[in-house]
């Protein structure tokens, strides 16, 4: 089977596996797993922050972040597609009791002007705003990306208005791949950033949070009462170090070929909408009578497997494991639907 459903699917290449199984390793919740304290160093360095910290997901980064940027009674503002409003569990409130403020932006991205406006005065009836999230790429938003010139104006009024700015930078490095920016450049902007390296970098498992030494030092405590402690965590932590050597530049491979697949979805006469193709996440919709699960039924049985995003929408996502010769074969498969 071809599979399609997310760019976590992927498996370790064999050039990771061997740098996973030469990783030194000790105690990381001693701080005493070197191959875990190289990676904190290198994401912290890559984004010109002081430190890092290295956890087993990017949920986890992310409720790390909002936990240490708010107190309860506090808010969030973020667009209504948002990871940390859509797939987090209600995480910011359980965690966190904070509220939410959801903006409804463009493909999953927000302004400074529509965040300006968002922003509640001090009285005691309403929670008081502390903190902007943005995504990027944005998963909902079809892997929609902000670049630094959406970005500044943001930040800029963050810092005037007393506000955190997090970025859930789950996909940062298919964006960088487009945009052609700096990591420093990137991080410059952000209170704190979450990056995972499961996804288009293909490791295992974990995510690295970046800010500053005082955040990261509070950061070490929510994640060991959320469970987030680990010990020989160097194994995996060096398949982190492999991805970021091996595995960014490749990146535009994957959104080039979901830009390909895209242009033959436009052309099928079943296919109602595509939302733009910006980075390696395809998301469209699907005209009656084919539903979304009908649909899916038709690829896998073709050995194509995706995702359910809705009644009539469909999500692909490109990846490290979709070679050259797969996707000649989802072309070939999607030409040949009626």
């Amino acid at each position: 089977m071809i599979n399609l459903i997310s760019d976590t699917v992927t498996k370790p290449t064999p050039g990771m596996l061997q740098a996973m199984m030469e990783a030194e390793v000790g105690d990381d919740v001693f701080g005493e797993d070197p191959t875990v304290n190289a990676l904190e160093a290198k994401v912290a360095a890559l984004f010109n922050k002081e430190a890092a910290i290295f956890c087993p997901s990017g949920t986890m980064t992310n409720q790390i972040a909002i936990k240490v940027h708010t107190q309860p009674l506090d808010e969030v503002i973020c667009d209504e597609y948002s990871h940390i409003y859509q797939y987090e569990v209600g995480g910011y409130a359980y965690n966190s009791g904070v509220a939410i403020n959801l903006l409804k932006g463009t493909h999953g991205k927000i302004t400074a002007t529509q965040i300006e406006a968002a922003i509640k005065p001090e009285f005691d009836w309403l929670p008081r705003t502390r903190l902007v999230v943005l995504e990027n790429t944005c998963n909902k938003g079809g892997g929609s990306y902000y670049t630094l010139d959406e970005i500044r104006p943001i930040s800029k009024l963050c810092w005037n208005r007393g506000l955190a700015l997090h970025l859930d930078g789950a996909r940062i490095f298919n964006a960088l791949a487009e945009t052609g920016e700096t990591t420093h450049a990137v991080g410059e902007q952000f209170d704190s950033i979450s990056l995972c390296l499961s996804k288009g970098l293909g490791a295992p498992v974990g995510s690295v949070l970046i800010g500053s030494e005082a955040f990261i030092k509070q950061a070490r405590r929510v994640r060991k009462v959320m469970g987030g402690g680990m010990r020989q965590a160097g194994y995996l932590a060096a398949a982190g170090i492999y991805a970021l050597d091996h595995q960014v530049e490749r990146l535009k491979e994957d959104n080039e070929r979901a830009k390909q697949i895209g242009a033959v979805l436009e052309a099928m006469p079943c296919v109602s909408e595509v939302r733009p193709v910006q980075t390696n996440i395809l998301i469209f919709d699907v005209n009656p009578p084919y539903t979304a699960a009908s649909f899916l039924e038709k690829l896998a049985g073709k050995g194509i497997q995706a995702s359910p995003f809705g009644p009539q929408t469909v999500r692909f996502v490109t990846h490290l494991d979709f070679t050259e010769e797969m996707l000649d074969r989802v072309v070939e498969a999607l030409k040949d639907m009626e």
